[in-house]
C-alpha cells in the first residue's frame, strides 16, 4: 500500500500525511510540482521529527510517477468528490497506490481517466469534502484493514 500525493498546496497537509504514513508503514509518492518549497530542510519542517521514518519518493511530473508505478504494477486508486463508489465498499490490495488530488483542485480530467478506481467518501449533502489529510486516514485505514495489515496490535516495520 502506498500514498500519492498529487501536487500537494499546504505543508502542513503534507507533513500530516506523511507523520501518517510513517505511524503507518506507507511509503509515499510525492509528485512535483508542489506549491511550495519541497527540501529536506521543508520537509523536514511540516513532518517534524517523523521524516526520517517514512519512505518517500519524490516525480517531478505526473508522468514520471506514473512510470514508477506502472513499473511496480501498481493499481491507481483515487480519492475524489467526484466519485460514485463509496470507499467502504471496494476491494482494496495490498499494492494499491492510494492517489489525493491538490487540496485546491483535486487532479485534472487526464488523471481521473487513468486512474483504476475512483472512490468517495459518503457525506452529508450540501459539504463540499474532508481535509485531504483526514480523508487519506479513514481510506488507508480501511484498505490496510482489509488488506490485514490492522490484524496484528503491531504494523510490521
Amino acid at each position: 500500500m502506498r500514498l500519492a500525493l498529487y501536487e500537494p498546496d499546504i505543508p502542513q497537509n503534507t507533513g500530516t500525511l506523511l507523520r501518517l504514513a510513517a505511524c503507518l508503514g506507507v511509503p509515499v509518492d510525492l509528485i512535483g510540482p508542489a506549491g511550495f518549497d519541497m527540501t529536506d530542510r521543508a520537509m523536514r519542517r511540516a513532518a517534524l521529527d517523523y521524516l526520517a521514518h517514512v519512505e518517500i519518493a519524490r516525480h517531478a511530473s505526473f508522468a514520471a510517477f506514473e512510470s514508477a508505478r506502472r513499473s511496480r504494477g501498481s493499481r491507481l486508486v483515487l480519492l475524489t468528490t467526484h466519485a460514485e463508489m463509496p470507499y467502504a465498499d471496494f476491494a482494496f490490495s495490498r499494492d494499491d497506490t492510494l492517489l489525493l488530488g491538490r487540496e485546491s483542485a483535486g487532479v485534472p480530467d487526464t488523471v481521473h481517466r487513468l486512474a483504476d478506481a475512483r472512490l468517495r467518501i459518503p457525506m452529508r449533502a450540501g459539504l463540499r469534502s474532508l481535509n485531504v489529510a483526514v480523508a487519506a486516514a479513514m481510506v488507508l485505514g480501511e484498505a490496510l484493514r482489509q488488506t490485514g495489515v490492522f490484524a496484528g496490535s503491531r504494523i510490521p516495520d
